[in-house]
């Protein structure tokens, strides 16, 4: 086809760079708070319609905040057009945002739409969620747009020789003998019928599935409307292992009782099978009700909790341990969320965890060594951890700043422009940091590389050595492809992170003071 080759003429010369450079800031700040408002949103006091628009928009935000972060880096020379940004991707969460973001749209023309995942199809997979991501939208996308009565279906499948089947269907009226024949090129729907669009998503659809080393089929169903059927292998969903070079060797649990807390059946089936393969015995509770009867009842050396579920929270769970007597009370907790930040981490360690671990859940190595870091923290006295940086928990892992440089870098910018200087590093900081929890997260070593590569220059220019030095090693650790290193790192480097943000923002705002 030809077309990634000629996307090159758009990237910018030297010239544009800074330009692109700071558009890209607030093109991204923006996006962050579109779905910060999103995500602060109530849903239990909508109604149903309105909860299903709301999700639909929150949905594509997402959708556009990834799309985005991929190609801004593109344009500053960070990857290549050609090869695929490969990382875990959650199934059960990609096809869910994709269910809320169509089924809306769908909703506005009154259509049906059904997603089917069949029994089999893997948790999670090893490929570029972005390229996936921008193959079924456009396909749902033209689903929609030329169905005008009737459903649209999503099945995923996987076949009896473990390639991954997706199927697009629709009630529309399919394509016409001339579309078919130049189907990839553009402008291959009937005739056009009145419906807007350039006739691109289906040479978007191509080159993507191309770049996830895949196929695409598109034809007349016998009954009427378009079949679109997206061929993985397995080798393009599943790797066979890890990177050249690289040993990584699951932690051992043999002997470890687990209680995991967990409402939902995925995370259950997910989690419960990583405890199988390290060899733990566990249990499980759907809610945090049912956790502590478990543990009225029976000894654990670990429970895993979720922080959000019904009846009882793993907050509430964790304040009535820690105000119990006894063996109970002390129980190592390792805190399970998808909400990372300050706020909600202080919350957490505040009610008493030993560890938190981000949602999803995807690496078993990373996994089982967290889980025995917090072991480890329970059986060793303060000064044994206090000895081994390593071993600190992230609430410990205190900023250590060089005052010195970063009053001379004050200096240098004058009154005024320290001011200014200190408002732009609170932003550039703040960025890096929600960057580096949803790549970190989502396992995307593309963008741990990028939000690494800006704050090793930013934390060695306001004189954070230490944080510098974190940055450097989890950037080198995503290079190299060792997830369990990223996450491991990103106990203390996440902390220390957000104490730096939190002094930044501190001394503006005593700056702005002192010249009023």
């Amino acid at each position: 086809m030809g077309t990634a080759a000629n996307e090159h003429e758009f990237l910018p010369d030297h010239a544009d760079a800074a330009r692109v450079a700071l558009l890209g800031h607030d093109l991204r700040a923006a996006v962050s708070d579109v779905i910060g408002g999103l995500r602060l949103i109530d849903h239990s006091a909508l109604d149903a319609n309105t909860r299903l628009q709301l999700e639909r928009v929150q949905a594509a935000g997402e959708a556009l905040a990834r799309l985005l972060e991929s190609e801004l880096a593109l344009l500053q020379g960070e990857g290549s057009l050609d090869d695929p940004v490969n990382g875990n991707v959650h199934t059960t969460r990609l096809l869910n945002d994709l269910k809320m973001r169509w089924a809306g749209k769908a909703q506005e023309k009154s259509l049906g739409f059904a997603l089917h995942v069949a029994p089999g199809v893997p948790p999670v997979l090893s490929l570029d969620r972005m390229a996936l991501d921008r193959v079924m939208s456009n396909l749902l996308s033209n689903a929609v747009k030329y169905t005008d009565r009737g459903m649209v279906r999503l099945t995923v499948d996987l076949l009896a020789d473990d390639s991954l089947q997706f199927v697009v269907a629709d009630d529309g009226p399919g394509f016409s003998d001339s579309a078919l024949s130049s189907v990839f090129i553009g402008g291959a729907r009937p005739d056009g019928r009145g419906k807007p669009g350039l006739g691109l998503g289906l040479r978007i659809t191509k080159d993507m599935t191309d770049r996830l080393k895949g196929t695409i089929v598109v034809c007349n169903a016998e009954t009427g409307g378009a079949v679109a059927t997206v061929l993985l292998p397995r080798a393009a969903w599943l790797p066979g292992g890890p990177p050249s070079g690289i040993k990584q060797s699951a932690p051992d649990l043999t002997n470890i009782r687990v209680l995991l807390a967990d409402d939902s059946p995925t995370n259950q089936a997910i989690i419960g099978n990583m405890l199988a393969s390290l060899g733990a015995e566990y249990e499980i509770a759907s809610d945090g009700v049912e956790a502590m009867h478990w543990l009225d009842r029976e000894r654990f050396d670990i429970a895993l909790l979720d922080i959000e579920m019904p009846r009882l929270s793993g907050l509430e769970v964790l304040r009535i341990l820690r105000a119990q007597t006894g063996d109970t009370a002390k129980m190592p907790v390792l805190a399970i969320t998808a909400y990372v930040l300050r706020a909600n981490r202080e919350a957490i360690y505040a009610a008493g965890a030993d560890g938190l671990l981000a949602k999803p859940v995807l690496c078993v190595q990373s996994f089982g060594a967290a889980i025995q870091r917090v072991l480890a923290r329970k059986n060793q006295p303060a000064h044994s951890l206090a000895a081994d940086p390593g071993l600190l928990p992230p609430d410990s892992a205190g900023l250590v700043l060089d005052r010195g440089r970063f009053d001379h870098l004050m200096m240098l910018s004058g009154p005024a422009g320290a001011i200014e200087l200190l408002s732009r590093l609170t932003t550039d900081l703040q960025q890096v940091e929600r960057g580096l929890v949803r790549s970190i997260s989502d396992g995307t070593l593309s963008e741990v590389r990028a939000h690494t590569h800006v704050l090793i220059s930013l934390a060695g220019a306001v004189g954070a050595g230490p944080l510098q030095h974190l940055a450097q090693r989890m950037n080198d650790a995503a290079h190299n492809g060792t997830r369990e290193t990223i996450d491991l790192l990103a106990g203390f480097l996440l902390p220390q992170l957000d104490q730096l943000i939190h002094f930044v923002f501190n001394e503006r705002v005593n700056r702005q003071q002192a010249t009023v």
